[in-house]
């Protein structure tokens, strides 16, 4: 039964700061948590939350995969694309944004990654304090998925503004701000406009790609094609920004852990996967109960809301050994949790990878030491992203 002693609540944001003291107790005295007031389940062993990825038929996506209420119900395709929805539906539409969205498409991006981030990178490093997220982080991801769109340069800057008030949540407001709801209409226009340019004028970008995406003579709708961009612009951008934020976090923290990984950049990718693994940026999604579910030898009702606790999967130490400690280099990438599982497994879980491994490999091809400021740094307001808003830093570059 649910321990009288634990309230979890995701929009308390003193929890956020912190949360996995409160995974750990939810693991070990309630892994099936009900919290009465907002009505949902959670649950937070890594064996129950990849099963639960596993799981897309008992565990509907169909109302989307936020606990916010304006978020949540029969219309969050809207906005969640195939993220909320169910099969075939939700197949049906991931096969044909897979025949634009392939790997090749993404891994022919990689030059120009590397050149967006050395435009970013190097008058950053030049200054020796800077702001990761204001001058990089914060920019690279948006422009990499702008890159693919084919979004104008003159456009991006605004476009991420747009996309961190579609994710920024309020203290005391436990649904979508006004804010963010006004945000998303302005990106939704903005891309459907673009969508029709290139219905007058094809080009060799995803969005024109989308347009000609077809499967035995079905093909994406326009409303289809602006909710995936849309997915595409606040779950690939925010995501990303988020990682590459937590992994100088936490390796100014684990200095000696990530002192090889500037020694050999070689060894990137496994800061990379640790970071993913030690404290990913989505922390949260929802799922809706198909039918009744009995976990722990309770029921959870047909229709009720269940939270599927990343965050806490990835630091279980059944699943991981001394699972609370940053180990770069530990071998868990089959096991993490963060890009889900299933039919649902995040599809853009290869670029996330490409962006960070580039970007941090030259951050460590350049850079001696690095610090962080964390009396200055800033977490996000979010219910499932967790990562920083402002993290200032201070580095010495080779050669200096």
């Amino acid at each position: 039964m649910t321990a009288a002693s634990l309230t979890f609540n995701p929009y308390d944001y003193d929890f956020h700061d912190d949360p996995y003291a409160m995974y750990r107790q939810l693991r070990e005295e309630s892994p099936l948590y009900y919290n009465p007031e907002l009505k949902f389940w959670a649950l937070s062993r890594h064996a129950d939350v990849t099963a639960a990825f596993r799981d897309s038929k008992r565990l509907s996506s169909a109302n989307g995969v936020s606990l916010d209420p304006a978020a949540y119900g029969p219309h969050a395709h809207k906005t969640m694309s195939f993220l909320a929805m169910d099969d075939p539906r939700h197949m049906r539409m991931r096969q044909l944004v897979s025949r634009g969205f392939t790997p090749r498409r993404v891994n022919e991006l990689e030059d120009r990654i590397l050149e967006l981030t050395d435009r970013y990178l190097d008058p950053a490093l030049a200054s020796g304090e800077f702001d990761w997220i204001t001058e990089f982080a914060g920019k690279l991801p948006m422009d990499v998925i702008s890159e693919l769109m084919g979004v104008p340069e003159p456009d991006r800057a605004e476009l991420r503004r747009l996309a961190d008030l579609v994710v920024h949540r309020e203290d005391g407001v436990q649904d979508v701000p006004v804010a963010a709801m006004e945000s998303s209409l302005q990106l939704v226009v903005y891309y459907a406009d673009m969508l029709a340019e290139r219905r007058k004028k094809p080009t060799d970008d995803l969005t024109s790609a989308l347009l000609e995406a077809e499967i035995d003579g079905d093909r994406l709708t326009d409303d289809e094609i602006i909710g995936f961009m849309f997915l595409m612009v606040v779950a690939g951008n925010e995501t990303t920004t988020k990682l590459l934020g937590n992994a100088l976090y936490w390796g100014s923290r684990n200095p000696d852990e990530v002192r090889p990984v500037l020694d050999e950049p070689e060894h990137v990718t496994d800061w990379v996967e640790e970071t993913l693994r030690y404290d990913t940026s989505s922390q949260i999604v929802a799922r809706t109960a198909a039918v009744d579910l009995d976990y722990y030898g309770q029921t959870i009702p047909a229709g009720d809301k269940v939270l599927i606790l990343i965050g806490s999967a990835n630091r279980d130490s059944d699943a991981f050994e001394d699972a609370d400690e940053f180990r770069i280099g530990r071998d868990s990438s089959t096991k993490i949790a963060s890009f889900g599982g299933g039919t649902h497994f995040c599809l853009g879980a290869h670029m996330a990878r490409l962006e960070a491994k580039i970007a941090l490999t030259r951050f460590a091809d350049k850079v001696r030491e690095f610090d962080v400021d964390e009396s200055g740094a800033e977490r996000v307001h979010s219910t499932n992203v967790r990562g920083f808003a402002k993290l200032p830093v201070k580095v010495q570059v080779r050669g200096a």
